[in-house]
């Protein structure tokens, strides 16, 4: 049994009389404020800030909290068979534990899905409903008024997860809009909050190289994008609450609470100073100004959650705009700094705008007193010189000093562009973000998603150069597509002419691979990556850009002259067709040839594809049960992945499915099972991909195993083109017993490849006559984990007077507990008094599990409920109406 003592002992200072349970239980206490708000998509998104949050917590009293959109109920399970809900619930008594390490004790869920890993932002947004999520963060920021808050990379680079995209667009959103009162306005006027604006956000982590050791918080990060403002806390402090451990080793402990994900079995951290690295943290935006020279430990809090080193008081706000992101050489822009006073006066105020060594700038700096709770702004131009270097990021810092020697510092980041700039055709999910990028504002945010499109081997396809026209003038001139040896394009170069200023445009090339001998996926050099760049030209000089063609692999699949039988052998002329082989790493730890390899061999007949995989393996890992047939990516396995068409954004279009070897289940000769995961229709795979048929052959000593798997074609999502299928074959690598894999390889590779179509390989299917097209609409896990069910998730919003799920919160009269009554040594009657009809759920908790449970719907007035509770000496209520909440506790009697 689990203890939870941190939200035991904040349940324990409420003193109930022995008088009526009405008068003694404590009406939810008014909203509990922090300093810190991390948000995520999963308990142990927040994982790795844990030894910063800790340091703050024991060294400067910082008061954190972590929104955790999801409960995790779609990952896998390492150490059960639950999944779904009561997974989510498990896995947020794991979360809670493991940031009780770090002195975090209020834990968020929003009862959002968990549905599986995506790599797709615009298909978490799809099922997480956009808006009502932005406004259950909005709604828990402005109710805990955090300084700072902290979230996850919003952008779609390789293997970022959907889900954690869209948990970080969320958290730019609700920074912005928390403090508007036009955003959510009957929060306000309903619910009795008041707008908030936070003073600063982060990305948790960084882009770039830094060296581990106690120098790292003053050496500094080395960021790809120079301008990054990255802010470290080294994690070898020591804490004093945890005997003088490390702080990374204290946060390796928390990280191991999270068992159902496999990380128990991390290895402890180091120990040796010198490596011992730093928490890193990239500035998203910041309202309230650094001291001049913060530094170390609490260089993110500056002026923030502390006073600012400075001076300035913590609430002052220094908002640096410029009024475009991208600048144009030679052509002036505006930049508006703004001084908002905290609770005392600014006292003759003067700002002075840094800006590079030739650029022109004008204007006068000087505030004067801003008044308390006040703004007042100055106004600069700004020229960058015409030979300003095109493409690149600069900068901008403003220091603001006073009549009483205070000072604080803001900035903001501007891109010097070609008047004309010519960008490649973005991927869809990067064209998304840019465009959500720009509709709120943050341009920047878009600074390291590198443009890149695949190309078949071989073969050709469409190459997009959008322009847009920077300047003031009409544009025309020329783009060139510059190429690396073993590609062509069909004209070295293409005019444009007559763009308008503002308008955008573009020219089309075909590009061929012409060798297709070269190296497909990250086999290629420069992780596969073949660099190109675009020259364009205008009256104003000629910009370049860099981008990156990828190279996926090809196959021909010829049709089987008959149909071959699934046994896990290739019989005589089954599989004529190439070997394609699977061995190339894509995640997880490189490992020799005879730990892990393999090869595949494809045929097709007029209604099924066949597969036939050889895995070359030194260790078996966990056997899994037949009922554990699921989240195949645990143990070893091969993923078939199908993309009918070609051309899917994410895989909920698309066909997988998970294939283990083996079961444990000699009474029927441990069989292989298979199951769809992460696509169209997820689940078991007699459900979902009826007339799929799997069989599989160990070596014997064990040295490997093969499977072979019937497809049948109608269990596709669509119809499947025979020009451009896209196929992949994954191979999962486990040499433990812990339901973890080490080692990920397999046909076309890039780190995340199961979550990006785009970037499987494609195969060709002469002499197949597909169906007319029948798109299926996905089929999505719907059920999630939900606070109102959750007892830790009661016990807390009891305490802390946050509503339950960032729901609106009901009165505090909406239903009142009037007593809790003994009837035997094991069942109690809960007398309630209801003000609004409702859904209401009671659970008996004896401070380490729930020892019985109730629900029912609750009409107005009085009615008593009969709970078994065992010997529970606490009832739990949770209450729901129209979409609001509540929670409450009460003591039980006698």
């Amino acid at each position: 049994m689990r203890k939870y003592p941190a939200i035991a002992a904040a349940v324990a200072v409420f003193a109930f009389g022995s008088g009526a349970v009405a008068d003694a239980v404590p009406r939810p206490a008014d909203p509990v404020e922090l300093d810190v708000l991390f948000i995520g998509a999963h308990p142990d998104d927040e994982a790795g800030t844990l030894s910063t949050l800790g340091q703050w917590s024991e060294q400067h009293g910082v008061k954190a909290g972590v929104i955790t959109t999801t409960r995790g109920e779609g990952g896998g399970n390492a150490v059960g068979f639950e999944e779904g809900p009561p997974l989510g619930l498990i896995r947020e008594g794991e979360e809670r534990r493991a940031v009780g390490k770090a002195g975090v004790g209020h834990v968020y869920n929003l009862d959002k899905l968990d549905f599986f890993y995506t790599v797709s932002a615009p298909l978490t947004e799809q099922v997480w409903d956009h808006e009502d999520t932005l406004s259950r963060i909005v709604r828990v920021v402005r109710a805990t008024k955090p300084k700072v808050i902290v979230t996850m990379d919003p952008s779609p680079t390789p293997g970022n997860h959907g889900n954690h995209q869209q948990a970080a667009r969320l958290a730019v959103e609700a920074y912005l809009k928390a403090g508007d009162p036009a955003a959510f306005p009957e929060q306000i006027s309903r619910e009795d909050l008041n707008p908030w604006r936070v003073g600063r956000i982060f990305q948790a982590g960084a882009r770039g190289t830094a060296d581990p050791g106690p120098e790292c918080e003053t050496t500094g990060y080395r960021p790809a994008e120079p301008t990054d403002r990255v802010l470290g806390v080294w994690a070898g402090h020591p804490s004093a609450a945890n005997s003088g451990k490390p702080w990374s080793t204290v946060e390796r402990e928390a990280e191991w609470e999270y068992r159902t994900q496999g990380w128990a079995s991390n290895p402890p951290a180091p120990t040796d100073p010198a490596k011992i690295g730093c928490d890193w943290f990239t500035e998203i935006d910041s309202r309230a100004p650094y001291g001049p020279d913060a530094a170390g430990v609490t260089a993110a809090l500056d002026g923030a959650v502390l006073p600012g080193s400075g001076g300035l008081p913590a609430g002052t706000e220094l908002v640096v705009e410029a009024d475009r992101f991208d600048v144009v050489p030679g052509a002036p822009f505006e930049v508006t700094v703004r001084a908002k006073a905290a609770g005392r006066a600014i006292p003759q105020g003067r700002v002075r705008l840094d800006v590079p060594e030739g650029w022109q700038i004008t204007g006068s700096g000087e505030l004067g007193t801003v008044p308390p709770g006040r703004e007042k702004a100055v106004r600069f131009t700004v020229v960058p010189p015409a030979d300003a270097a095109p493409n690149t990021r600069s900068r901008l810092a403003a220091r603001l000093d006073t009549a009483d020697h205070a000072s604080g510092v803001s900035s903001r980041v501007v891109r010097v562009v070609p008047a004309v700039r010519g960008t490649i055709e973005p991927l869809a999910q990067v064209g998304q973000f840019r465009d959500w990028a720009g509709s709120i504002g943050a341009p920047q945010l878009d600074s390291l998603n590198k443009p890149v499109l695949t190309l078949g081997s071989g073969q050709s396809r469409s190459v997009r150069v959008d322009l847009v026209n920077h300047g003031e003038t009409p544009e025309s001139g020329t783009v060139r597509l510059n190429l690396p040896d073993g590609f062509r394009a069909d004209a070295a170069a293409k005019e444009y002419s007559a763009l308008a200023p503002g308008a955008a445009g573009s020219v089309t090339f075909e590009v061929t691979n012409t060798d297709p001998n070269l190296p497909t996926s990250n086999r290629a050099p420069n992780d596969g990556d073949y660099p190109i760049t675009i020259d364009t030209t205008s009256t104003r000089g000629t910009g370049t850009e860099a981008a990156a063609l990828e190279l996926v692999p090809v196959a021909t699949i010829p049709k089987a002259q008959s149909a071959p039988a699934v046994d896990g052998v290739a019989g005589d002329g089954e599989y004529t067709g190439p070997e394609l082989d699977l061995s190339s790493l894509w995640e997880g730890t490189p490992a020799p040839a005879d730990d892990i390899s393999g090869t595949a061999k494809v045929t097709f007949t007029d209604d099924a594809l066949y597969v036939l995989v050889h895995v070359t393996d030194d260790v078996l890992g966990t056997v899994i049960e037949p009922n554990d047939c699921k989240r195949h990516r645990r143990t070893d396995s091969v993923e078939i992945t199908i993309d009918p068409g070609g051309r899917s954004e994410n895989t909920a279009t698309a066909f997988k499915s998970g294939i283990f070897p083996i079961t444990n289940d000699p009474e029927h000769g441990n069989p292989p099972c298979f199951e769809r995961d992460a696509d169209n229709h997820q689940g078991p795979g007699q459900e979902t991909a009826p007339g799929m048929q799997v069989a599989s052959k160990l070596a014997e000593p064990y040295g490997g195993y093969s499977v072979e798997a019937k497809i049948p074609f109608s269990v596709l999502p669509d119809a499947v083109d025979p020009a451009r299928m896209g196929l992949n074959v994954l191979i999962y690598d486990s040499d433990t017993q812990d339901k973890t894999t080490q080692t990920r390889v397999g046909w076309s590779t890039w780190k995340g490849v199961r979550g990006d179509p785009y970037r499987w390989g494609l195969a060709e299917l002469p002499g197949y006559q597909p169906p007319a097209a029948r798109p299926k609409e996905p089929v999505l896990p719907d059920t999630a984990a939900r606070s109102v069910d959750s007892p830790l998730s009661i016990l807390q919003s009891s305490v802390d007077g946050v509503p339950l799920s960032g729901a609106p919160g009901l009165a505090a009269d909406a239903v009142q507990i009037r007593s809790v009554r003994r009837v035997d040594a094991t069942t109690v009657d809960v007398e309630l008094a209801a003000n609004v009809a409702g859904v209401v759920r009671l659970f008996g908790w004896d401070g380490e599990q729930v020892t019985g449970q109730v629900s029912r719907e609750l009409p107005k007035g009085a009615t008593t409920v009969r709970l078994p509770v065992g010997a529970a000496d606490r009832v739990l209520l949770s209450y729901e109406s129209d979409g609001a909440t509540l929670a409450r506790t009460a003591p039980v009697e006698g």
